[in-house]
């Protein structure tokens, strides 16, 4: 998430319509790896599947606030919203051409 910061800052000043294809490979990695986060938190995949072997685990609560958002939780809102709004983006500017 952190290097959309930075495209989109870039994408602003001076105002670049083609920023959307720059940053929607990028959100688009980070949604299916929320995703896959997701899945393992919540236990819908096996613990074999998670890729923590040492150091802090994927699944270990860290956040939980009102007893159900989490990490991995405002990730995945955070990468779907951005998307949804990538994609509202693009069909404007495509319906503008």
């Amino acid at each position: 998430m952190y290097p959309l910061v930075v495209i989109f800052l870039m994408g602003l000043f001076p105002f670049d319509r083609s920023v959307i294809k720059f940053a929607a490979p990028v959100v688009g990695l980070g949604w299916v790896t929320a995703v896959y986060h997701n899945l393992l938190y919540y236990k819908v995949l096996p613990a074999s599947a998670a890729p923590c072997v040492s150091g802090v685990s994927c699944t270990t609560i860290q956040v939980q606030w009102f007893g159900f958002i989490t990490i991995p939780l405002m990730s995945l809102t955070a990468f779907t919203l951005i998307l949804i709004l990538l994609t509202i983006s693009f069909r404007m500017i495509k319906r503008e051409k």
